[in-house]
């Protein structure tokens, strides 16, 4: 019994990492994307670029709208989430936080889906949205793929554990005659 609440503590903790370590990516990468470029000093400015062009990440590079919709949603969603996530789970034990867990973590989900078919699959070198940006070998592409796939595998495991759980399983409360 004490490895099971040891090992849920411990899958917290990740789980508060995760969500803590959001916030700063999403407001200072993501989010020069979406919103004015003007908020935003010149070294992170530069720390972006470095970034798209060391990873060849053809999103962030110059980001397609669809892309854009979907930061958009981080911005409004998903970032006022990450603080009651985090606090939620360094606390530990909060019941409350399951349905919540499972909105963020499908809606991530299926936003990676996306992201993730089109780092490995799209033509980067004809498709002119992309203005021939992108990975170009298979290994450029895998690279890529390590970076975004977190963002899918860690909400997959937030998923898993609220619906899994046995300590995060509703239990319907009934009524005393």
């Amino acid at each position: 019994m004490m490895g099971i609440l040891r090992a849920r503590r411990g899958l917290e903790w990740l789980l508060g990492f995760y969500f803590l370590s959001h916030v700063p990516i999403t407001l200072l990468l993501d989010m020069q994307s979406v919103l004015p470029r003007e908020l935003y000093p010149i070294e992170l400015r530069n720390l972006l670029k470095w970034y798209a062009k060391e990873f060849k990440d053809p999103l962030l590079q110059d980001p397609p709208m669809w892309f854009k919709s979907f930061l958009f949603c981080e911005l409004v969603f998903q970032l006022p989430f990450f603080p009651i996530a985090t606090y939620a789970f360094f606390k530990g034990g909060c019941k409350w936080i399951r349905t919540p867990a499972i909105i963020y973590s499908v809606h991530t989900m299926t936003t990676l889906i996306p992201i993730l078919f089109t780092l490995l699959f799209e033509d980067f070198s004809k498709a002119s949205g992309f203005k021939g940006l992108g990975p170009k070998t298979f290994r450029e592409r895998l690279t890529l793929m390590c970076v975004y796939a977190p963002y899918f595998l860690i909400p997959l495991t937030l998923l898993l554990f609220m619906l899994r759980s046995p300590y995060y399983k509703y239990e319907e409360k009934r009524k005393k005659k």
